[in-house]
């Protein structure tokens, strides 16, 4: 276990090497920087344009040096915790991020426990009852939370409680409270706020999860150890919980490597429809404006988060899952 740990945290290093360096090159690829972007934006609105700064500012920030020099500077400063300056902002990455990161954490984690809590008794009801009306039922709304788009159910959302209440439950906390440092009274507003965005974003993720959790549970109440154990009088319950379910689990533990990195991009798409104060829209307009130290940063932080997920997921698998092992090799 821990030689596998060892290497698996060494292949990690030249890993995450590798993707800074291709999202840092992507992130560059367009023409211009973001000087470049912001010179024309001020040319579009008639403004004058002061070329003296414009060149200074080139070179303070090394946007005038070449493309390696510029991603081993950015580089050689994030080891240290320096992820560098958002032009776009006028502070440093770190400050931008501030509680984007808090809040975004706490919407993807209140998501999944929703997630857990209501696609676990679902799809267990769901395989043991195959082919009932409640199993029709149930399967037909999965389906409809499959298809349904995310920021099609947050509109959808948005205009209900505008007509019905006269109310907008767009944003994540109370309007005096944004830009404001976090309190008690600013975090009982975010809970308050909480529950649209967890329910639009976790919709489509419990229905998928149904769907999973059912197939496999179906798949192990036909194995024969269950089989056995149902015929030597082990009570079903008992032997669902002990057995079928302990192995359909995989599917929950798998998730640890994609649910890491979410804690950093969120829900782009919702973020924006519904106006949350999440790291999702800050990284689209990172990307749009060509903040590149901003993007940048936030590309590494998912391509870490993610591999170091998957190593998790993993050991996670290993431990629950005695088929599962971690050497790779053959069990005599």
């Amino acid at each position: 276990m821990y030689a596998y740990i060892a290497r698996r945290l060494l292949v990690m290093i030249p890993t995450l090497l590798a993707i800074s360096a291709i999202s840092f090159i992507i992130i560059q690829l367009p023409p211009g920087d973001y000087l470049t972007t912001y010179i024309n934006e001020l040319q579009s609105r008639g403004e004058n344009v002061d070329m003296g700064r414009v060149e200074f500012l080139r070179q303070t920030y090394g946007l005038d040096r070449p493309l390696i020099e510029q991603y081993l500077l950015w580089l050689g400063n994030a080891l240290t915790g320096d992820f560098g300056y958002s032009f776009e902002y006028n502070l440093p990455v770190t400050d931008v991020v501030g509680d984007r990161v808090f809040l975004t954490i706490l919407i993807t984690f209140a998501t999944t426990l929703f997630i857990w809590v209501v696609s676990f008794p679902i799809g267990i009801y769901s395989a043991t009852h195959q082919y009932s009306v409640g199993d029709y039922t149930l399967t037909f709304i999965g389906f409809i939370g499959l298809a349904t788009p995310n920021f099609l159910l947050a509109l959808v959302l948005l205009y209900f409680s505008n007509v019905w209440f006269g109310t907008s439950i767009g944003g994540l906390m109370a309007p005096e409270f944004i830009d404001q440092p976090m309190s008690w009274d600013k975090f009982v507003s975010v809970l308050q706020h909480l529950w649209v965005p967890v329910i639009v974003i976790g919709t489509s993720g419990t229905a998928a999860m149904i769907r999973r959790l059912r197939a496999n549970l179906l798949d192990e109440l036909q194995k024969q150890y269950y089989v056995t154990a149902i015929a030597k009088g082990l009570p079903r319950r008992r032997a669902l919980f002990k057995y079928p379910l302990r192995m359909s689990l995989n599917p929950f533990i798998a998730d640890i490597g994609s649910l890491l990195p979410t804690l950093i991009s969120g829900a782009t798409i919702v973020s924006v429809v519904l106006n949350l104060p999440t790291t999702g829209p800050l990284l689209l307009s990172a990307l749009q404006s060509q903040d590149m130290y901003l993007a940048g940063s936030f590309v590494f932080w998912l391509a870490g988060l993610t591999v170091f997920g998957v190593l998790l997921s993993d050991l996670a698998l290993a431990v629950l899952d005695p088929r599962i092992r971690l050497g790779g090799g053959t069990v005599k």
